[in-house]
């Protein structure tokens, strides 16, 4: 992993999909900080320093891995609100659902993810999406260094 930073938000309310996720980043990079938001407002309080995460430092992650479907603040809002801060606005978002929706693929790209992956059914085939998430995120690709 780069030295750069070795955090990962991930936007998930299904406590099983979250375990798995956890699971399959660590097999890849032991050493990675995950961060789990079970709720859209959870998420942004996170990475804006808001709510419980008041006083603390806001949350930048290497990226964040964005389930839709979540509870209090839908994962399209969630999405909305980081490309509209100047903060988070260049912060490589995957939404990562369960939904193949073509109307949920158009709006996330439309939103501004970076990308869009459908989670598999199938464990294997699961951690094998997260290991390439990872790979890509973390070791081949390049971000700014700064926001704006």
């Amino acid at each position: 992993m780069p030295s750069r930073n070795t955090i990962v938000l991930v936007v998930e309310d299904n406590s099983d999909d979250a375990e798995l996720t956890v699971r399959a980043l660590r097999r890849v990079s032991p050493s990675l900080e995950i961060v789990i938001a079970h709720d859209g407002v959870e998420a942004l309080d996170a990475l804006f320093g808001a709510g419980d995460y008041e006083g603390l430092p806001p949350i930048i992650p290497l990226f964040v891995l964005l389930d839709l479907k979540l509870p209090k603040v839908m994962g399209l809002e969630v999405l909305k609100q980081i490309r509209k801060d100047t903060r988070t606005g260049l912060l490589p978002v995957i939404v990562f659902s369960s939904s193949t929706v073509e109307m949920d693929i158009l709006n996330s790209y439309t939103l501004g993810a970076n990308s869009y992956i459908s989670k598999p059914i199938d464990y294997r085939l699961f951690c094998d999406r997260l290991k390439l998430i990872l790979e890509y995120w973390a070791i081949c690709c390049q971000p700014p260094t700064t926001n704006r």
